[in-house]
C-alpha cells in the first residue's frame, strides 16, 4: 500500500461520516481568526479617514446633535419615543424635549401620537428631514470625487471590493448596539463630530 492510500481511505470514511478535515485539502477554517487583517491598523485607518471625512465642506451647517438625531430617526428603521432617543443621543429628557420641539418648528421632525400608547407620542422625521442628510452626503461625494480620480485603479478597485464588508460590519455595530441598549456612537465620535458642526 502506498503512503497515499491511508489518507485516501480515511478521507473517504470523513465525507461518509460528514468530519473531513478541511485543512486536509487547503480549505480554510472559516472560525479561525484571519491573521491578514491587523484590527489595529484597520482601526487606525478608519480614524484617520473619518478625522478627514468628518470636516468635509458642507452646505448644510447644524449642530451635531441635530444632525445625530435626524440620522437616528433615518436610519433607525422606525420613528422614536422621547425616552429612545435620551439613550441613542446621550441628552437629558429636557434636552431631548427642547431639541425635538426646535427641530419640529423647523419642519424636520413631527410628533404623532403612539398608537401602542394612547398617552405617548412617537417622533417621524420628515422629507425636509431626510433631504437634510441627502444633502450632506452629496457635498460630500462632490469633493470626495476628485480625490478618489487621484488614486490608481487598484487602489479604487480595493475600496469598491471592501464596501460590501464595510457595510455589513457597520449592520452588525448597529445590532449589537441595539442588542446592548448603548447608542452606535461614544463619545470620542461626538467630540471629533461636534468640531464638525461648523462644517
Amino acid at each position: 500500500m502506498s503512503n497515499d492510500e491511508p489518507r485516501a481511505a480515511a478521507d473517504a470514511q470523513g465525507e461518509a461520516h460528514g468530519t473531513l478535515d478541511p485543512s486536509a485539502h487547503g480549505t480554510p477554517d472559516r472560525g479561525a481568526p484571519d491573521s491578514a487583517l491587523d484590527v489595529e491598523a484597520f482601526t487606525s485607518a478608519i480614524e484617520d479617514f473619518n478625522r478627514f471625512y468628518i470636516r468635509l465642506p458642507v452646505l448644510e451647517k447644524l449642530p451635531f446633535t441635530t444632525l445625530s438625531v435626524l440620522d437616528t430617526l433615518a436610519f433607525g428603521g422606525s420613528p422614536r419615543r422621547l425616552t429612545e432617543l435620551t439613550k441613542t443621543e446621550q441628552v437629558s429628557q429636557p434636552g431631548i424635549t427642547q431639541l425635538v420641539t426646535r427641530l419640529e418648528r423647523d419642519g424636520l421632525v413631527e410628533r404623532r401620537p403612539d398608537p401602542s400608547d394612547g398617552r405617548g407620542v412617537l417622533v417621524h422625521i420628515t422629507e425636509a428631514g431626510r433631504e437634510i442628510g441627502r444633502s450632506r452626503r452629496a457635498d460630500r461625494a462632490r469633493h470626495l470625487r476628485p480625490l478618489l480620480d487621484q488614486l490608481a485603479p487598484e487602489q479604487r478597485r480595493a475600496i469598491a471590493d471592501a464596501l460590501p464588508a464595510l457595510t455589513r460590519l457597520a449592520e452588525l455595530g448597529r445590532a449589537r448596539s441595539q442588542t446592548a441598549g448603548t447608542p452606535s456612537h461614544g463619545p470620542a465620535s461626538r467630540i471629533d463630530s461636534k468640531t464638525s458642526s461648523a462644517n
